[in-house]
């Protein structure tokens, strides 16, 4: 099987490129390189510029291996919470873009066995890098009620948390919870009827980010993008939850994830970065017709100052 064809359509492509406002001699970075084809579109854009991409997972590498352009395109195989670092060594302190398309890739969710998906059997898996020792079997066999039950809640903002983590938790008791299927049909009188694959679908939500630690790797990230942006550079984020949407919104606004924006002697706001867009950019009618992943995204731009 062609693993690029199994990826996804990049979604909002004009408006990304658009977004970054791309210098065919800048540097830039795609930290959620996937099936390329973001990346693919800005380095058509570049000219001596350089782009250089992060992707923990090794099917991503497969695909960064048909770029064949060393001299303007780096792969990074390494989680984009390390940023700066890895910028540091490819010596690209300073760049005028960065893009990130957040969440799980339609290649990921289309592979059976990595667990992501609630369309198939397989062991619950859910890691972004195969390579981590945490998978979704494991919380799902190891945490107590409470923790399950904080982990439902506020990852997947699952309304009967706690039954079902309490579900989770004395069921397990009498046989291990190993796959998809065994965990549905725990969980399946719990779900409200006819919308089950809601419910699945955030239950499957809060265990993924827990597992890929997926909010505190987008803190990580943001509060390195002022450091490494050059003065006007710009951010582009693409969030499909409300979680990570209001992390992006927030260091946008305040330069910080939560309490008041601080303010100088004079009254001026102290923060990094400039909004570009006063409302997320959101896929047209068109473009979710066509791709449904575009349903949720909410697009933010931002400007270093």
């Amino acid at each position: 099987m062609d693993l690029q064809s199994t990826y996804h359509e990049p979604v909002m492509l004009s408006e990304c490129l658009e977004g970054l406002n791309i210098q065919p001699e800048g540097v830039y970075v795609d930290v959620t390189f996937g099936g390329g084809g973001h990346s693919r579109a800005i380095l058509e854009k570049l000219t001596t510029g350089r782009l250089l991409v992060f992707d923990q997972d090794p099917d991503a590498a497969a695909n960064a291996a048909e770029f064949k352009d060393d001299k303007r395109f780096t792969f990074i195989a390494a989680n984009f919470r390390h940023l700066k670092r890895y910028l540091k060594l490819h010596k690209a302190e300073k760049v005028d873009g960065i893009l990130g398309d957040l969440g799980v890739s339609s290649h990921q969710i289309n592979t059976p066995e990595r667990g992501f998906s609630t369309r198939f059997d397989a062991d619950l898996d859910m890691r972004m890098n195969p390579n981590i020792e945490k998978t979704a079997r494991e919380v799902i066999n190891s945490r107590s009620s409470a923790e399950l039950q904080r982990i439902l809640g506020m990852y997947g903002e699952v309304t009967n948390a706690r039954t079902a983590a309490e579900a989770i938790f004395t069921s397990r008791h009498s046989t291990p919870i190993d796959t998809v299927a065994d965990l549905k049909g725990i969980l399946l009188k719990y779900a409200p009827k006819h919308r089950e694959n809601k419910y699945f679908a955030q239950v499957f939500q809060a265990l993924r980010i827990e597992v890929n630690d997926e909010l505190a790797v987008l803190e990580e990230f943001l509060t390195q993008v002022p450091e490494v942006l050059n003065p006007g550079g710009r951010l582009v984020v693409m969030s499909y939850h409300s979680l990570e949407d209001r992390l992006v919104k927030n260091f946008i606004l305040k330069g910080k994830f939560d309490g008041e924006l601080e303010k100088d002697f004079y009254g001026n706001a102290i923060r990094p970065l400039s909004s570009v867009t006063r409302k997320p950019v959101e896929a047209t009618p068109e473009e979710v017709a066509r791709n449904p992943r575009a349903r949720s995204a909410k697009l933010r731009i931002a400007e270093k100052i």
